[in-house]
């Protein structure tokens, strides 16, 4: 897992080596989820927050077919064991998932 926090201490957001870094590991084997990735990174990745970002890259720690099924909603993240032992910040985590389902402009 590559580490955000350490780097990211208190700041407010990340520095354009930061987003390029995160960017690179948004780069997945299915094109469903290079395509939703594609689309996060340009709208939001830049403006997470510290704990947002901690849930996001746990998110690329998944395997591909259940980061899908989490982003699609297809499985809930609290089912996920090894983003339980994480003990993520769970508000961070569901506005991460929603940014990155694409639903914010409608709940939002």
């Amino acid at each position: 897992m590559w580490v955000l926090e350490a780097q990211m201490g208190d700041k407010k957001s990340m520095t354009d080596e930061e987003v390029r870094r995160l960017s690179w590991r948004c780069r997945r084997g299915l094109l469903e989820l290079d395509i939703v990735l594609q689309r996060f990174s340009e709208s939001h990745l830049a403006t997470l927050s510290a704990q947002e970002l901690l849930a996001f890259d746990s998110l690329l720690d998944l395997p591909d077919n259940e980061f899908l099924d989490v982003v699609t909603s297809r499985m809930k993240f609290t089912n996920i064991e090894v983003l339980n032992t994480k003990q993520l910040d769970a508000f961070a985590m569901q506005n991460v998932l929603t940014k990155l389902s694409g639903h914010e402009e409608i709940n939002g």
